[in-house]
């Protein structure tokens, strides 16, 4: 496995647990439930760190939280600048 392919996987991996995040923040799953309370503290606790220093950043919006919007690119930007280095 290239290192190419290795950082697209690590990418892929972050934006589907972001989407994730972003699902799990509208059905509003509780974070004790016994069976899905796992999946949601540790989805929230790989993105949430990432999303937070956002959040304080942008305005707000009327209660939409356009910062997963924000990460998605920047994480967009910085895998393509990764995979341009390791070229």
């Amino acid at each position: 496995m290239t290192l190419v392919a290795i950082i697209n996987a690590l990418f892929w991996v972050f934006y589907i647990l972001l989407f994730a995040n972003i699902v799990l923040s509208w059905v509003r799953v509780s974070p004790y439930h016994p069976t899905w309370g796992p999946v949601v503290r540790f989805i929230n606790g790989v993105t949430e760190p990432i999303l937070n220093p956002i959040r304080r950043l942008m305005p707000s919006m009327g209660g939409l939280d356009f910062s997963p919007m924000v990460v998605l690119l920047l994480a967009r930007l910085l895998q393509g600048v990764l995979i341009n280095l390791v070229r």
